[in-house]
């Protein structure tokens, strides 16, 4: 494909400044970019778990989770370009981005036909490595088989689920992209919530992704959403 048929590149850009979020938006829509807003990680993640996106622009000052964070967690989870856009410049939080997952680190205030040229850059790039490494066949998401009971990593490896960790995944997946609260999934692991203790779910999910990452090879694509649940950010298959 050339750079004459690439399609628009599809922007997601999070930066919790409400003001500067919506120019750089509006700026890469006036570009030909096909640019949405986020002002979390917890928002950027709701949307990657359901909507398909090229690049990530980051800042590195988000609330919550900060953007070097983000970027780690992209890099396991997701094919996309990172850009970061912050106003730390020193060599070392340079170092630190490009370390995380970072494909481009640009320093605020930054003048937006240099930010336009580095992200159709990287588009390019992107796409010829793409191009390169296409499988013949698309790949599979993640899924439950097996009646719940197994869960298929996108590679076709699968993992026996015991019992607590088939009821607490069966709900996250069925709502990808959605925030499943605590209460729900208490309910799904026991008869008796009263007197279930919270923390369980924490301990589940820990001794989880040790399980999947040990016998698989790969991350879990979930997220604890402060102070209200569990989100499942892969696609279901």
């Amino acid at each position: 494909m050339s750079e004459a048929t690439l399609t628009p590149a599809r922007i997601a850009v999070t930066e919790d400044d409400d003001e500067l979020r919506e120019l750089i938006v509006s700026e890469l829509i006036e570009r030909g970019f096909e640019a949405s807003g986020f002002a979390s990680a917890e928002a950027l993640y709701r949307h990657l778990a359901v909507q398909a996106c090229d690049i990530v622009l980051l800042d590195i000052g988000l609330p919550g989770e900060d953007g070097y964070a983000v970027a780690r967690h992209l890099r396991q989870i997701a094919s996309v370009g990172i850009v970061m856009l912050t106003a730390r410049g020193r060599s070392d939080d340079m170092a630190r981005g490009l370390s995380t997952g970072a494909d481009l680190y640009l320093v605020k205030p930054v003048d937006m036909d240099v930010l336009a040229a580095g992200i159709a850059s990287l588009r390019r790039r992107m796409s010829m490595t793409r191009r390169a490494i296409a499988p013949s066949e698309p790949v599979p998401a993640w899924s439950l088989t097996s009646g719940g009971w197994k869960l298929r990593t996108p590679d076709g490896v699968e993992l026996v689920l015991a019992e607590g960790e088939r009821a607490f995944l069966q709900p996250l997946l069925a709502q990808p992209g959605q925030t499943i609260q605590r209460d729900a999934l208490i309910q799904a692991l026991t008869d008796d919530p009263a007197a279930f203790d919270p923390h369980r779910l924490e301990v589940l999910l820990h001794r989880l992704r040790t399980r999947v990452k040990k016998q698989t090879g790969r991350e879990l694509p979930m997220r604890a959403v402060r102070g209200n649940g569990y989100l499942w950010l892969g696609e279901n298959g």
